[in-house]
C-alpha cells in the first residue's frame, strides 16, 4: 500500500467538533477524543455531502459496493487521487464525499536507506485546531447478512515540500482542506486543493 495516512488523532471533544463543523452529532455517545490506527478499522467521526449538517460515526476502510464481504478494507484505508477515478474500489463513490474531522496525523521519517530507523512526527495546524481530511464514503450492505456497514476512505496526493522531508520513504500526504473548501469539496465544485501550512513535530521515541 503506496498511501499514507493510517495514524490520526481527535483530541478535542464532541462539543468542539459541533461547534467546528456548525453540525449535530449522531452516535456523540460513542465518540471518545484518541488516536486512531486505520489498521484495526474503527469508528471515526465523518461528515458527508448528503447530510452536512450530521457528524456521523464511519468505520475507517472503504467497501465498495460491490464487494462481497469486507476483506477489502485493508486496501482502501486511503485512495490516491490520482487513480479514483479509475480504480474500482472508488469510481464508484466519487460522488460519495466527505469530511473526516481531525486534528493530528501521524508519520515516520525513514532516517536510512530501508527504514530500519524511523523518525516519529506529529502533524497538525499551527495553533493545532481542528481540521477535515477530504474523503470519500459508502454505505455497504453485506450481500449475506444484509447488514449495512458505513465506511470511508482518506485521499491522498503528492507530498508538499514539509511532508517530502518527513514521508521522505513515499513522499505522499494525506489532503487536507481549508475551512473555505470544505463546503467546496462537499458540493463537487472545488478546483484545486490548497497547500496548507503544516506544523510538524518530533516525538522522541521511548
Amino acid at each position: 500500500v503506496v498511501s499514507m495516512c493510517f495514524f490520526m488523532q481527535i483530541s478535542k471533544d464532541a462539543t468542539e467538533l459541533k461547534h467546528r463543523f456548525n453540525a449535530t452529532f449522531d452516535g456523540e455517545a460513542h465518540f471518545k477524543p484518541s488516536i486512531y490506527s486505520a489498521f484495526q478499522f474503527p469508528n471515526t467521526p465523518i461528515i458527508t455531502a448528503k447530510e452536512p449538517s450530521r457528524i456521523q460515526m464511519f468505520q475507517w476502510g472503504l467497501i465498495p459496493p460491490w464487494a462481497k464481504n469486507d476483506e477489502i478494507q485493508k486496501n482502501t484505508l486511503n485512495a490516491r487521487l490520482e487513480t479514483i477515478h479509475e480504480k474500482p474500489s472508488f469510481k464508484y463513490v466519487l460522488q460519495n464525499r466527505c469530511l473526516i474531522p481531525a486534528d493530528a496525523f501521524f508519520e515516520w521519517q525513514w532516517l536510512d536507506p530501508k527504514g530500519k530507523e524511523k523518525q516519529k512526527y506529529r502533524i497538525c495546524l499551527p495553533d493545532d485546531s481542528l481540521f477535515s481530511f477530504a474523503g470519500l464514503y459508502n454505505q455497504w450492505v453485506d450481500p449475506n447478512s444484509g447488514e449495512v456497514k458505513n465506511t470511508y476512505t482518506i485521499l491522498t496526493t503528492e507530498a508538499n515540500e514539509l511532508m517530502s522531508i518527513i514521508h521522505n520513504s513515499k513522499k505522499r500526504m494525506p489532503i487536507i482542506l481549508t475551512p473555505n473548501d470544505e463546503s467546496n469539496w462537499l458540493s463537487g465544485t472545488l478546483q484545486n486543493f490548497k497547500n496548507i501550512d503544516l506544523l510538524a513535530t518530533p516525538i522522541n521515541k521511548n
